[in-house]
């Protein structure tokens, strides 16, 4: 667990080591930070875009009332075949084939869902990291401009006591013509 730990912190250490490199070297360059301008198109695998599919439409509205009306019509259909046939039904109450389908269903939707949510929690990540660049830049960027405006500040103030100073020698000189 200790090792697992501290190659994770490790790993977390590198990461922004290598970002300030970035933002250090866009500073010095004076050029963007954000990587949606250089990111390259999306590289997921099959998998990857099914388990997103899945996620997406089984997280939906759509899905929801289609699932309704399928499980509805499934027991509406036995019922009405119970009762008008006796024992002839596809499956009866307690609709065990309905269960199994339920189940089979949960079974393979879940892990596809985790696949999902993990791949964007990895989004999540580059994201975050990213957003992170972009805050240090900034933060590195506005303390250069205060540099910059406390320069020009004490220049002013150095131009403004040279010209007291000047015009405390010139008034003299005006007092004796």
């Amino acid at each position: 667990m200790k090792y697992r730990r501290a190659k994770y912190m490790d790993q977390l250490q590198a990461t922004q080591l290598k970002s300030i490199d970035m933002v250090t070297q866009s500073i010095a360059k004076r050029s963007s930070i954000t990587r949606s301008q250089m990111e390259e198109p999306d590289e997921s695998t099959f998998g990857e875009r099914a388990a997103d599919a899945v996620a997406t439409f089984g997280g939906s509205w759509t899905f929801i009332i289609v699932f309704a009306l399928v499980l509805a019509a499934w027991i509406g259909t036995n019922s009405f075949l119970l009762v008008k046939n006796g024992h002839k039904a596809f499956d009866p109450y307690p609709y065990i084939l309905l269960n199994l389908f339920l189940s089979m269903l949960a079974s393979v939707q879940a892990p596809l869902i985790l696949m999902s949510q993990n791949r964007q929690s990895a989004i999540d990540r580059e994201n975050v990291q990213n957003d992170y660049e972009v805050n240090l830049k900034a933060e590195l960027e506005i303390m250069a401009l205060h540099e910059k405006v406390d320069a020009l500040a004490e220049q002013h103030k150095q131009q403004l006591e040279l010209l007291q100073q000047l015009s405390k020698a010139a008034a003299p000189a005006h007092h004796a013509i």
